[in-house]
């Protein structure tokens, strides 16, 4: 049984509750458990599973930082385009979710590739850089090049799907996904949190169109977003360096 995040440790000391968890129960850390916060009762019991833990915190912070991300970029812009061309808010948001499936499962997979080519120390060191690149990437204005011309022969849904995956390919939210599949352990939660950010981000731009847009501080959305991958990135460089869980 392996866990969630690679090269993760749990502080111990002051706050923390509940017996140590030894290394050899979860084979996936690559460092033993302290203790379990929060998810232990008063006798000792757990009410939470460290391997469910860790898998909720990978589909949380995936979903967070993608849908964060997803703000303002140039595949939401399409999802507005393609919304008042069809008119077909059903039909195009079902085309954005499997696009983005297929493309988020295509980036996981690359993600663990990379993290079972490279040594876990090297990994740390260029998960931490990608991050803190994500960051200053993610406060760059996004634009759509052009809209996109009419699919003749196909429908709605598979016009969606094509050119909704395509724009996906190596945007800011799939080379995310790539980065957080490599960083935790966990294929399933980090591809399911990455859609479900998309959706959370496009669903509502497909209904409401500019409408919505307009209303959203997308500089300041893109702020936090780019402060959530600068922590992620700061956090594996101190952890690669020996800073923590030393």
């Amino acid at each position: 049984m392996r866990g969630c995040m690679r090269q993760h440790a749990w502080p111990s000391g002051h706050g923390a509750r509940g017996p140590p968890v030894s290394a050899s129960a979860y084979p996936g850390l690559a460092r033993p458990l302290t203790a379990f916060p929060a998810a232990w009762g008063r006798r000792g019991r757990s009410r939470v599973s460290p391997r469910m833990f860790l898998f909720m915190d990978a589909f949380l912070v995936s979903t967070g930082v993608v849908a964060l991300g997803e703000i303002g970029d140039k595949t939401q812009l399409l999802a507005m385009v393609l919304a008042a061309r069809y008119h077909r808010p059903v039909l195009i948001c079902l085309g954005v979710l499997i696009a983005t499936l297929a493309n988020h499962a295509l980036a996981g997979l690359a993600g663990q590739l990379v993290a079972q080519l490279l040594d876990p120390v090297v990994l740390q060191w260029v998960l931490g850089i990608s991050f803190l690149l994500m960051a200053g990437w993610l406060l760059i204005p996004d634009k759509l090049d052009e809209a996109p011309r009419p699919m003749r022969g196909l429908g709605v849904l598979t016009a969606t799907l094509v050119l909704f995956f395509l724009a996906e390919m190596g945007d800011k939210t799939q080379i995310a996904t790539v980065a957080l599949a490599a960083r935790y352990d966990s294929l399933v939660a980090v591809v399911g949190g990455s859609t479900l950010g998309m959706m959370l981000a496009n669903v509502p731009a497909v209904y409401f169109g500019a409408r919505a847009a307009d209303r959203l501080p997308v500089r300041l959305v893109h702020s936090i977003a780019a402060v959530l991958f600068a922590g992620l990135g700061g956090l594996t460089l101190l952890h690669a360096a020996g800073g923590l869980g030393a």
